[in-house]
């Protein structure tokens, strides 16, 4: 199913989320409007907006406040691009140059903060202190997720488990807080509700083991990024934590110099991590962590919105981009 297709049930939803997203990024600082506009209007997946829109239609909410929400959802994305750019010195994101390289750092930086001051003033606008405090709650951990990646750059030593901190952490956090925020829209239980937050969390956690196999398996023109743009940066990510597990003495030697210097022999790096069981094991993580989300939609109403979001579940660990 295309993702398209998946989010079908809520298309007329992510059209007025859209026009939100085009009204509250008006101001009258025109470098702002010009640099929200061009990130934002680059497209992406939408995934996470979607997904709160899903739930809280899953738990039958018929209001229109998960319009405003969903927005809010997806300025926190957008404000962390801005500033992962800037971190990781990206050039290249969903197929074009990346803010910062057009703007410059200092501008991307600063509207970053600028949405993550507007999806403030958006939450309060929602009215719901619980919701403000899942959100509130998920930008923080982002933000400690950013701090323990930049402490596990070049480092070989990182562990599996030290790795999944920063993905739960830094990724999936804001998958989860979406679809609990849905779920405590519409009056779900807390028993609901918690099934909805394991589902955003475990999908969130599939979704980033997916685009570290496409990382060293993927098309840069089909996924708009720089293929390899992990190992240039020093990040060791689980295909490169499995070789260094598995691999021979040489091959995870080769591992431990490109992630320490951040430079390398690509090509043999990528050998070697085909040449291993380092992208099976990354997608068997990540197929273990989809199915955990799919067991914690048990406790949603079965309806056409389950229904997509048990779709995901497959999207997330299938996609090529």
């Amino acid at each position: 199913m295309s993702l398209s297709e998946l989010l079908a049930p809520v298309a007329d939803d992510m059209k007025a989320v859209d026009a939100v997203i085009r009204a509250r990024l008006n101001s009258d600082v025109v470098l702002i409007r010009t640099i929200a506009d061009y990130i934002i209007s680059a497209g992406g997946k939408r995934m996470r907006p979607a997904m709160l829109l899903m739930v809280a239609r899953a738990f039958g909410y018929e209001g229109t406040n998960h319009h405003l929400l969903a927005a809010v959802v997806e300025f926190i994305h957008t404000a962390t691009l801005l500033h992962d750019d800037v971190v990781d010195e990206s050039d290249l994101r969903r197929g074009r140059d990346t803010a910062n390289a057009v703007f410059g750092n200092a501008a991307s930086v600063l509207v970053g903060d600028y949405l993550y001051s507007r999806s403030f003033e958006m939450m309060v606008a929602g009215g719901s202190m619980r919701i403000m405090s899942i959100l509130s709650g998920a930008t923080t951990v982002i933000a400690e997720g950013e701090v323990l990646q930049l402490l596990n750059v070049h480092d070989p030593d990182v562990s599996e488990e030290r790795y999944l901190q920063v993905v739960r952490y830094k990724t999936a956090k804001l998958f989860e807080a979406a679809a609990q925020v849905g779920a405590v829209l519409a009056g779900a239980t807390p028993e609901q509700e918690e099934a909805a937050a394991a589902y955003g969390r475990h999908i969130g956690t599939a979704f980033q083991l997916i685009d570290d196999v496409l990382d060293y398996g993927g098309d840069v023109q089909a996924l708009g990024k720089n293929v390899g743009d992990d190992l240039r940066e020093g990040k060791p990510t689980l295909p490169l934590i499995r070789v260094m597990e598995v691999g021979t003495a040489e091959q995870s030697s080769l591992v431990r110099s490109a992630i320490e210097k951040g430079e390398g022999d690509f090509a043999a790096v990528a050998q070697a991590i085909h040449a291993t069981d380092a992208l099976h094991h990354t997608r068997r993580a990540a197929d273990a962590e989809a199915a955990i989300a799919r067991d914690a939609l048990a406790q949603l109403p079965d309806t056409p919105f389950r229904d997509s979001l048990l779709a995901f579940c497959d999207f997330a660990v299938s996609r090529k981009n």
